[in-house]
C-alpha cells in the first residue's frame, strides 16, 4: 500500500509530510509526495520551486523509507491529478495539510481541500497547522 501525500510548500503542507513520513515509518507503507499546479501564466502559489522540491527530496531521502516526490505542471487541477494517482496506486490513506481561515476565508476556502475530502475513494487525514 502507498501513502500520499499532496503537498504544497507553506506550513501546513509541511505539516502534512511530516504526519505522512510518521505514518509510513509506523506502518512500513510507501510514501509519495505529490506537487500538483495546473501551470500556465499566473503564479500559483501551491507550485514547489526547484529549491523546495528538492528540499522535500533530501528530507525524504533521510527517512529510509521507500519514498519518492512527483511534480505535476501540466494542465491539469490538483484535485484531478491526485484523484488519478489514488486510483492508479494502491492508497491507503492521503493526507492533506490546512490551516486557520477567518470567518470569509472558511466561506471561499479550501476549494482543493473540499474537494480532494468529498471526491477521492480512500480515507483521507487532514491535518491541521497550528501555528
Amino acid at each position: 500500500m502507498t501513502i500520499l501525500v499532496a503537498y504544497v510548500p507553506r506550513p501546513e503542507g509541511q505539516t502534512a509530510l511530516d504526519k505522512g513520513i510518521e505514518i509510513a515509518q509506523r506502518r512500513n507503507e510507501r510514501l509519495v509526495v505529490v506537487n500538483a499546479t495546473p501551470g500556465g501564466r499566473n503564479v500559483d502559489p501551491a507550485f514547489a520551486d526547484a529549491h523546495d522540491f528538492e528540499r522535500v527530496q533530501k528530507i525524504l531521502a533521510n527517512t529510509g523509507l521507500d519514498a519518492e516526490v512527483k511534480q505535476f505542471v501540466r494542465g491539469h487541477n490538483a484535485v484531478e491529478e491526485i484523484d488519478a494517482l489514488v486510483e492508479s496506486l494502491q492508497v491507503s490513506v492521503l493526507i492533506i495539510g490546512l490551516r486557520k481561515r477567518s470567518a470569509v476565508g472558511k466561506l471561499l476556502l479550501g476549494s482543493v481541500a473540499q474537494e480532494l475530502l468529498l471526491s477521492v475513494s480512500c480515507p483521507v487525514l487532514a491535518v491541521k497547522y497550528l501555528g
